[in-house]
């Protein structure tokens, strides 16, 4: 399946906590599962401001 990579843009990402982090990965998860059971989230990278997700899904 593709890899996709969405970038996110939140100021102070790199500032956050563990727990925020956390809470924010939660979120998109929720967004996902939503979306359909082919979209799987593989992990993330977190800079000052953004956060980078890669995805693998048919589309």
């Amino acid at each position: 399946m593709p890899k996709f990579v969405i970038e996110r843009e939140l100021p102070g990402a790199g500032q956050l906590s563990d727990q925020d982090i956390q809470a924010v990965s939660q979120k998109s998860c929720g967004v996902l599962r939503e979306l359909g059971p082919e979209i799987q989230w593989l992990h993330s990278y977190v800079t000052d401001n953004k956060i980078y997700c890669i995805y693998v899904a048919p589309n």
